[in-house]
């Protein structure tokens, strides 16, 4: 079974392209199925695993108090990789054909409101050192609804200021078009012009964002930055990355932008991960009544 994983994780990098990271986490997925195949059942041949064999490791993994989110990571690995062996013909059946994916209760994400975003930028000093950059960061987090990794990696070809669009490569190398809003561009043009010339040094690559040492910021620099400014700015919330991100999506759908569009700039796969901005507004939308409505 060993030797079908190395295969089908090759098989998601080369003719998938999928990042590291999901080869990575299905790897491991797989590797612990099979490791228990084998120590429970003395199974060696992914022929041999049954829908029974499934639902017991499955069951087991609950038992231990693995999260209903983590059981169906697993369940997504299985279902693909079987999918895979089948048409290699590996296997004559799939044994993941009857599994159904553990139901996972959704959160609504968090979110700013305009006004909060309003103080977490105005609160940032650009005459301050890396005040311009940090501000421009988050700007264009606010502005394009980023991901941290998308703005780590954000480069300076990719960035038309007369356009006032971004090119970004997101999740499985894809590539998206992104437009910047007019504050946004304009806290990058005080950035790229007055502050990262002087952070440049003999490693700098065409990435937009420098650290102190003139290398690519991190993404978990990235995260220390905000934090850092949202407490400075006084704010209450606990403010992340992502949170920007959410709440660039629930203001576009707020003022009227379609829900389509809305997935194309967040790159969205599926449409389905842009719903549920449409209950955050839902909930924006109750509390405003019960606030003003005589009779809520």
């Amino acid at each position: 079974m060993e030797d079908e994983i190395d295969a089908f994780v090759r098989h998601l990098a080369v003719e998938r392209g999928l990042s590291d990271n999901y080869q990575l986490s299905t790897r491991r997925s797989l590797t612990e199925f099979a490791q228990w195949c084998l120590r429970r059942h003395s199974l060696k041949n992914p022929r041999e695993v049954t829908i029974d064999f499934i639902t017991e490791y499955l069951a087991d993994r609950k038992r231990a108090g693995l999260a209903a989110s983590s059981i169906k990571l697993i369940v997504v690995a299985l279902k693909i990789f079987y999918r895979f062996l089948l048409a290699k013909g590996t296997v004559r059946r799939d044994p993941t054909e009857t599994l159904s994916l553990p139901r996972i209760e959704r959160y609504l994400p968090e979110t700013l409101n305009e006004l909060q975003v309003e103080q977490l930028l105005e609160a940032i000093n650009t005459c301050a050192p890396l005040g311009l950059r940090d501000r421009a960061m988050i700007e264009l987090l606010y502005a394009s609804g980023l991901r941290v990794s998308e703005l780590a990696n954000a480069r300076l070809e990719n960035f038309n200021a007369e356009e006032r669009i971004l090119r970004v490569i997101g999740k499985g190398n894809k590539t998206r078009l992104v437009p910047v809003g007019r504050k946004a561009c304009e806290a990058l043009a005080a950035y790229l012009s007055a502050e990262r010339p002087k952070l440049v040094s003999r490693r700098t690559g065409n990435e937009i964002f420098l650290s102190t040492r003139g290398t690519k910021m991190t993404t978990v620099r990235v995260w220390q930055i905000v934090k850092k400014r949202a407490r400075h700015s006084g704010l209450e919330a606990n403010v992340y990355p992502h949170l920007l991100r959410h709440s660039f999506a629930t203001h576009l759908l707020g003022n009227g932008a379609d829900l389509r569009i809305i997935q194309e700039m967040l790159g969205h796969a599926d449409i389905s991960t842009t719903q549920v901005y449409t209950h955050v507004d839902q909930q924006r939308l109750k509390a405003v009544h019960r606030k003003f409505h005589p009779r809520a």
